[in-house]
């Protein structure tokens, strides 16, 4: 299955605390994990958070500010974000293309304005309060299954497919072939309901294979690896490996 590694926390740093917590068995389709990243304290320099290619879509909360939330979604490559000295998000990291296109804005980074859509983020971030993040699931959990009765998430089965057959999975038509769809299809289908298209999901999916320990997963050969790992992360596996952890 489709394990995707969002995080990079610098090893050097120990007062920021990273959690990830996975939903109740009834949302495991739709949720891949329920998130907080926080700061034990006031850090001595700003932190910078360095976020890995990936597929997912994002409900953050920003704990701080309580009139921060929002949808957001990372591209194919990897991104740096400053977060500061001092900072506590919790975030809702949905499956690849359960997001219903369409049905409210998704942006691109980290969410760092006042929301303003229609979704219910802002009463919900007013009860995400004091407590850790185990605390939080029920409500967290409420909120999904609000979007998926409002049809806003929604399982996605052409996903779900490439998923299961993830170590078969060397070029864009054995996706196609899994998924039981012509490339054209494919390539229709997967940039609607994810915003990738096959080649940069495929690309995706490849860097987060490596990353739970396959490092040249579906590679010609290592150095093809390599050269691929750097492109999209900007390090090499070796010098990602000293100083972040995953």
């Amino acid at each position: 299955m489709y394990d995707p590694k969002g995080n990079g926390k610098e090893k050097s740093i120990d007062a920021v605390q990273f959690t990830e917590l996975e939903p109740p068995e009834h949302l495991r389709g739709i949720v891949h994990r329920f998130l907080e990243l926080n700061t034990n304290g006031r850090l001595n320099e700003d932190y910078r958070f360095h976020a890995l290619p990936d597929a997912c879509t994002y409900i953050v909360f920003d704990q701080l500010d309580k009139r921060i939330a929002g949808v957001s979604k990372l591209r194919a490559e990897s991104e740096e974000f400053n977060l500061g000295r001092q900072f506590h998000f919790v975030n809702i990291r949905f499956l690849p293309g359960v997001w219903q296109p369409s049905l409210d804005q998704v942006a691109y980074g980290m969410v760092e304005d006042a929301y303003t859509g229609a979704l219910p983020l802002l009463e919900l971030n007013k009860t995400l309060t004091g407590e850790a993040l185990p605390k939080h699931i029920p409500s967290l959990s409420d909120l999904v299954d609000g979007l998926v009765r409002d049809g806003i998430v929604k399982r996605n089965l052409v996903t779900e497919k490439i998923f299961q057959h993830l170590d078969d999975l060397h070029n864009v038509a054995d996706m196609a072939d899994a998924a039981n769809l012509s490339p054209r299809q494919l390539q229709r289908t997967l940039k609607r309901t994810t915003g990738f298209s096959p080649h940069d999901f495929l690309k995706v999916l490849r860097l987060q294979m490596s990353l739970n320990g396959n490092d040249t997963w579906s590679y010609a050969d290592q150095s093809h690896f390599i050269h691929s790992f750097r492109r999209a992360t900007g390090y090499t596996p070796g010098k990602y490996a000293k100083k972040y952890d995953v």
